[in-house]
């Protein structure tokens, strides 16, 4: 098996879990693997750069000065992403690095640079989040994506912030090596489990404002501690002394969202979870979990996650230590 070429792009004030992260993925793998991964830090100039924490990075390359094949270009993200897109050497050499790679990938805020090189036009990323929006405004010819964790769209990948690196680099070891080799890497770097491409950013708590009304902050608490019970909008106004129309209205001006989405992705992270760490069958999860039926937990994990629960199960439940 012929080795392959990682090169990692770094600038000053780099977000360190952004390279970092996948690096000890890479580094692990030629560990496993002997001779799979010979991995390079590279910037515009040689020497170093020092991180957003102040951690200061060796950088033994110009990235200008790399020549020949590169199997797979990562630029991170970080603070300092604004001063390197501003850096003309930088947004070239990346260009033409790209064209020497079979695949280029990005961690967090590294997107906009792939996008400053003109390689994700017409394509669909993600990125940290908070950067969501800014990415789709300053680049309106990309599609966008801020729910997943990574997005791949042919030989480019892109995932969110900080630790979806991890994530992004173990997909990319899974697309290289295999299932068995990706997951003996996340158990070595105690990761709980490597999420899948189409998990969201946000746990179901956390993508909800938490509300000022105590009746609500009461239903949102009883949703996550009860999934499998009666969770219509008739059952949460009257646990919240509401009428429907009035929780319905203060649930979506208060919680962003409405009671059924928001019941769904509780629902959907109990599912997920028990299919992670448990031997119940697909019905038993779907009837604990709240959905009911296996065809509503089918739709809600295509509609959200995109794949099947099954396949879920198959891909991503937690391996035995």
């Amino acid at each position: 098996m012929d080795r392959r070429r990682v090169v990692i792009v770094v600038f000053d004030g780099v977000q360190s879990l952004d390279v970092t992260g996948p690096l000890e993925v890479f580094v692990g793998a030629a560990r496993v693997r002997p001779g799979t991964y010979d991995v390079t830090l590279t910037s515009r100039d040689a020497g170093s750069v020092v991180t957003s924490s102040g951690v200061g990075l060796g950088v033994p390359r110009r990235l200008a000065e790399v020549r020949g094949p590169i199997d797979t270009l990562l630029v991170a993200g970080g603070d300092g992403v604004d001063a390197a897109l501003a850096d003309r050497r930088l947004v070239a050499a990346i260009t033409r690095a790209a064209g020497q790679a079979r695949r280029i990938a990005s961690v967090c805020t590294g997107a906009f640079l792939l996008a400053e090189a003109g390689l994700l036009e017409g394509r669909r990323a993600t990125t940290h989040w908070h950067s969501c929006a800014r990415l789709a405004e300053r680049y309106p010819a990309i599609d966008v994506d801020p729910e997943p964790i990574f997005v791949r769209d042919g030989n480019t990948w892109t995932s969110a912030g900080v630790t979806a690196g991890i994530d992004l680099a173990l997909a990319l070891v899974e697309d290289d090596l295999g299932a068995d080799v990706s997951r003996l890497l996340a158990r070595w770097l105690v990761v709980y489990l490597q999420r899948p491409g189409g998990q969201s950013q946000f746990s179901a708590p956390l993508r909800v404002a938490s509300p000022t009304r105590p009746g609500l902050r009461d239903v949102l608490a009883w949703i996550a501690e009860h999934p499998e019970t009666d969770c219509s909008v008739a059952a949460l106004a009257a646990r919240a002394g509401m009428s429907e129309r009035t929780l319905a209205r203060s649930f979506r001006a208060e919680c962003g969202t409405t009671p059924a989405e928001h019941v769904e992705a509780v629902r959907l992270e109990a599912a997920r979870r028990s299919l992670e760490t448990s031997d119940l069958t697909i019905a038993a999860v779907a009837a604990r979990c709240g959905f009911g039926t296996v065809e509503t937990m089918f739709r809600a994990f295509q509609r959200r996650l995109r794949v099947t629960p099954n396949d879920y199960r198959r891909r991503f439940r937690a391996a035995p230590a």
